[in-house]
């Protein structure tokens, strides 16, 4: 008598393997794809540093106002004119209590119209 082998049932291929490639090309390409493009700020700010002179030149930038020397100034080019020798003579900005970047780009854009050259951002 002859027996024929047992039927076997066909197995499922497994669906993990699959998904686990599906999910590492997914972050592959998420890490190396751009989000967004890439944005040159148009500051004038001076990068060499150099000698101080003249009296300070210090404007604080806050989310509300602007102060030269402590001091909350509505017309900046005003107030700091008198204080300069050239408009090459250094002004340094710096960002206070938590004022935005595009505050601190306005401001600088502002000196670069008025024609002061050397502008330095601090923190």
């Amino acid at each position: 008598m002859h027996f024929a082998p047992p039927i076997r049932r066909r197995r499922k291929p497994s669906l993990t393997p699959m998904i686990d490639v599906v999910f590492l090309l997914l972050v592959f390409f998420m890490l190396a794809s751009r989000f967004g493009i890439e944005a040159v700020l148009p500051l004038p700010l001076s990068s060499a540093g150099g000698e101080y002179s003249g009296p300070p030149r210090l404007i604080d930038i806050t989310p509300q106002s602007v102060a030269l020397n402590g001091v909350p100034t509505l017309d900046l080019v005003a107030a700091l004119t008198p204080l300069m020798d050239s408009p090459q003579d250094m002004v340094i900005l710096r960002g206070k209590d938590g004022a935005t970047l595009q505050h601190v780009v306005t401001v600088s854009q502002t000196l670069q119209a008025a024609g002061f050259a050397s502008v330095v951002l601090v923190e």
